[in-house]
């Protein structure tokens, strides 16, 4: 029997949508991010369920009964995928010392104004400032030189700037390369990480890395993966100190580069926290659709006791702030 117009309107219809979100999904399967456009829609796998129920919908209508097994398969996969990737698990050594610590990425600069109200509202101990250009660190070098004398900088204009500042001392450490500015340290902090609330007591070292790879645009996907690869490398050799690796990661927990990372024994704070799915980019829409590719990963030295994304005026990125304890090891 012919199919009416209608009828067969929906059959592609279906099939369009379920082939478009498979191919996204296989990917997903595989551990692979896959080439342009797939990427950049790893990125809102989430959301991926709105066109693939839509299409579960269209098959049912249609009475297209390999679609609807096609349509619950993919339906299924995502609702898998959705869950937080990875296992976590409690450190059991005495708790030595309390860290709140900011990541924000302020879009060439033009977020700093708001970021400073709140950094002094907020009373972080180590902020992390991705695309923090010569203006940016002037202005923030300027405002908390008392409250921050402790820095470390890649002193380049526009995205490539970017910033570390931290009320503990600061050693040198090297920076991870990347087209953007990745600088690292090693902070000593006190047994009592508020300075404002405590003395200090014994000092515990505790890495930073600052992370901010190229996005994967299109033309760029190579690029992208290499730096997250270099991330990971920093991750894989960071032997037993404890580790803090913050900033905008281009990338989310549906990336297997990201995933690659988290393997080396990292785990992402917000999620120790209940926001693994809290967007943090694009901000404008955050609320309503986005990706969480802002990050503090920390290594399994830590818990996390809160995590909150705030919206700063003029970037496109939300702030991210986690309270953190680091423990010691038995």
């Amino acid at each position: 029997m012919t199919q009416r117009p209608g009828r067969r309107l929906g059959t592609w219809c279906a099939g369009l949508l379920l082939a478009g979100v498979s191919v996204v999904v296989g990917c997903r399967v595989a551990d692979t991010d896959g080439i342009t456009p797939v990427p950049q829609l790893l990125a809102f796998l989430p959301w991926l369920l709105a066109p693939a129920g839509l299409a579960l919908l269209c098959a049912l209508l249609t009475r297209w009964w390999t679609g609807l097994v096609w349509g619950v398969a993919v339906l299924g996969l995502l609702a898998w995928y959705v869950e937080p990737y990875g296992t976590i698990g409690e450190p059991d050594g005495p708790q030595l010392a309390r860290l709140r610590v900011l990541t924000a990425n302020v879009e060439s600069g033009r977020g700093t104004p708001a970021l400073v109200p709140v950094i002094r509202d907020r009373h972080p101990d180590v902020v992390f400032v991705q695309e923090c250009g010569s203006r940016c660190r002037a202005v923030l070098e300027g405002d908390f030189a008392t409250d921050y004398p402790h820095r470390r900088a890649v002193e380049e204009n526009g995205s490539k700037g970017s910033l570390i500042l931290s009320r503990h001392p600061l050693a040198p450490a090297p920076g991870v390369p990347g087209t953007m500015g990745m600088p690292g340290a090693v902070a000593d902090v006190g047994g009592a990480s508020r300075a404002s609330s405590a003395e200090p007591g014994e000092g515990h070292a505790v890495r930073l890395q600052l992370a901010h790879p190229m996005p994967p645009l299109p033309g760029q996907v190579a690029l992208w993966r290499r730096e997250l690869a270099r991330l990971r490398a920093f991750a894989a050799t960071r032997a037993r100190t404890p580790t803090i690796l913050a900033g905008d990661f281009n990338a989310s927990q549906d990336h297997a580069a990201f995933r690659h990372i988290l393997d080396t024994g990292l785990t992402d704070a917000a999620r120790l926290a209940g926001h693994d799915r809290t967007p943090s980019w694009p901000s404008r829409t955050a609320s309503v659709i986005g990706a969480q590719i802002d990050h503090v990963l920390v290594s399994g030295d830590f818990t996390a006791t809160g995590a909150h994304f705030l919206r700063v005026a003029g970037s496109d990125h939300r702030a991210l702030i986690v309270d953190l304890t680091l423990h010691g090891r038995t």
